[in-house]
């Protein structure tokens, strides 16, 4: 006879492997063994890949990574107790960013809730809203009929229709005996042979992004309007093929993955305050943009006409609250925006290169390296080796965006932009890697490397991912610097008080952290340096460190501005005085 706590746990794999999850990242406990061994039989038979990490928020993170580069469900094992809490900063991220991560919560059965039984607590239920579904799985309950739901809620399939998809929680309850017996062996390595010969070799249908449809021009007779399309994260290439097709400027932040074609605009933001973006009539919103204020301003103008095109529901904003107009196609959205009025890409086009220019030569001007300077190399390696892009929160994600220059092999970009949190970037990027295959690099400050340092711990056996991690280390949080803050901070009076409780400044050592867990660590000193080290393939795992200085990034900041709103003053003078050129030289009966 076979234990049942290893039937049930055999089932519930069974039931995920068959709703598309390849991948299972385990944190060892004694409640959660059912699972874990039935886990390990399944990997063996090719029906799962499994990996295992002794923190269970790093291993959370590391799912969800997996899950959002590859579009497939990944799930998260852990046994009963603060276990299961420790997973909820990834649940939440989850949440937001429409992430399929499925957690596999071990508990204690009915009888010994509420005795006060050791790691025992009130797990059903534990993360509220934050989940599109759970089920509290008993010892004696059907485990495919009451899976269904949850299920069908994974894969953003609900009761009236398309919902969008995100975690869930199978909360499975195992009683004792809760390892293997004599007769489990043979059942488990049967079970798991037929597990693997019936999976499926489609392929990963990779990040989510706004569902692509029929992308094709307006209608001849359509008008014609200054209208931008903002691409925000997840927004994918679709929205470059309409920018494209509609003759329109694209403003695509990096994570939006559409960044690239004729009509993608690199240091957007910057223009948004010039004459030109004062001529914005209309807006496409493609995606979730979260990364600047001044596309915040845009959108909070009163002369401004906004929509959105979401073909499919979507979970970060409560319908009612957000001011655009829905649409819910690609041919209403090109009703929406028209065509591009005479010269109106053109001129943006051309304003965004001088912007650009502007930038490197700003960047380059002086040997001490900056975060944007830093950003662009990155960008520019990974577009050169197709290595994939993970942008670590805060400044560095605002530096590719300003800094990272459109155009042919863009490279994929993630970012945990659903709550846009620094925590967890270490193992995402790890997850990235382990789920795609590909070579990772990771643009990350050294706050956001610090708060995740746990997450470079591999046990022995553990298969290594190829994950670079270019860590811009400015002793602290210099994103600040950029705000109110460090305005704040340039008086005496609050000097102090800014910097220790905004810089929160440190004197870690990043080359001794990397040398305990393991990990090749190198520094460049220049930017000279680093774009030597970033010819390197990306093998194994490697820690790539830059010292900057946060002291003068609003020095540094203004200085960029004001070499742009330059540039594109000359650029458009250039332009009028061309124009009254080509005019004079037309014949006096064509003028």
């Amino acid at each position: 006879m076979t234990t049942p706590s290893l039937d049930t746990a055999r089932t519930v794999l069974e039931e995920l492997v068959d709703a598309g999850m390849r991948h299972l990242v385990v944190a060892p406990g004694s409640r959660s063994a059912p699972l874990a061994y039935a886990a390990a039989a399944a990997q063996a038979a090719g029906a799962l890949e499994v990996h295992v990490r002794v923190d269970e928020r790093g291993a959370a993170f590391t799912a969800l990574g997996i899950a959002r580069a590859t579009g497939r469900p990944a799930g998260v094992l852990t046994t009963s107790g603060t276990a299961v809490g420790n997973l909820l900063p990834a649940v939440l991220e989850a949440d937001h960013a429409e992430v399929p991560l499925v957690v596999l919560s071990a508990d204690r059965p009915p009888e010994l809730r509420g005795t006060g039984a050791n790691q025992t607590t009130r797990q059903p239920g534990i993360f509220g809203d934050h989940v599109r579904a759970a089920v509290d799985l008993l010892p004696e309950d059907d485990v495919p009929a009451r899976l269904a739901g949850v299920l069908d809620a994974l894969a953003g399939r609900g009761p009236e229709g398309p919902r969008p998809t995100g975690p869930v929680q199978l909360n499975v309850a195992l009683r004792e005996p809760l390892h293997p017996g004599p007769e489990d062996g043979p059942e488990l390595a049967a079970r798991a042979a037929r597990l693997a010969s019936r999976r499926g070799a489609r392929p990963d249908p990779g990040p989510a992004a706004v569902a692509a449809g029929p992308v094709r021009a307006p209608r001849p007779d359509a008008g014609t309007a200054c209208s931008v399309v903002v691409a925000g994260d997840g927004a994918g290439p679709a929205a470059a093929r309409f920018a494209a097709a509609c003759g329109l400027p694209l403003l695509a932040e990096p994570s939006s993955n559409a960044r690239c074609g004729p009509h993608a605009v690199g240091a957007y933001r910057l223009l948004l305050d010039s004459p030109l973006g004062r001529r914005i009539e209309r807006v496409l919103l493609v995606g979730r943009p979260t990364l600047s204020r001044p596309v915040g301003a845009l959108l909070a103008r009163e002369d401004v006409v906004t929509a959105a095109v979401r073909p499919a529901p979507v979970a970060w904003f409560e319908p009612g609250r957000r001011r655009e107009r829905e649409l819910t196609s690609w041919t209403e959205a090109a009703a929406f925006t028209g065509r591009g009025a005479p010269g109106w890409a053109d001129a943006w086009r051309q304003a965004g290169a001088a912007a650009d220019e502007a930038v490197v030569r700003l960047l380059s001007a002086g040997t001490p390296a900056t975060g944007p300077a830093v950003a662009a190399a990155v960008w520019e390696a990974c577009r050169r080796d197709g290595a994939v892009l993970v942008a670590g929160s805060s400044n560095p994600v605002r530096d590719l965006d300003l800094a990272a220059r459109p155009g042919p092999g863009s490279p994929l970009v993630l970012a945990n932009r659903g709550l846009a949190g620094i925590d967890g970037t270490v193992a995402t990027a790890t997850g990235a890697a382990l789920g795609t295959g590909r070579p990772v690099r990771t643009l990350l400050g050294d706050l956001t490397f610090l708060h995740d340092v746990s997450s470079l711990l591999l046990g022995r056996g553990e298969r290594e991912p190829d994950l670079q991690l270019v860590v811009v280390n400015d002793g602290g949080g210099g994103i600040f610097t950029t705000l109110e803050h460090g305005a704040l901070g340039e008086q005496e009076e609050y000097r102090a008080v800014v910097e220790r409780f905004f810089g929160t400044p440190h004197e870690a050592r990043l080359d001794a952290l990397c040398a305990g867990y393991g990990v090749a660590h190198r520094r460049a000193e220049s930017l000279a340096e680093l774009d030597r080290a970033l010819t390197a393939p990306v093998r194994g795992r490697s820690v790539l460190e830059i010292v900057v200085d946060r002291s003068g990034l609003r020095d540094l900041h203004a200085g960029i501005r004001a070499a742009v709103a330059q540039a594109i003053a000359q650029a458009a003078g250039q332009a009028a005085g061309q124009a009254v050129a080509q005019a004079a030289a037309r014949p006096a009966g064509e003028r």
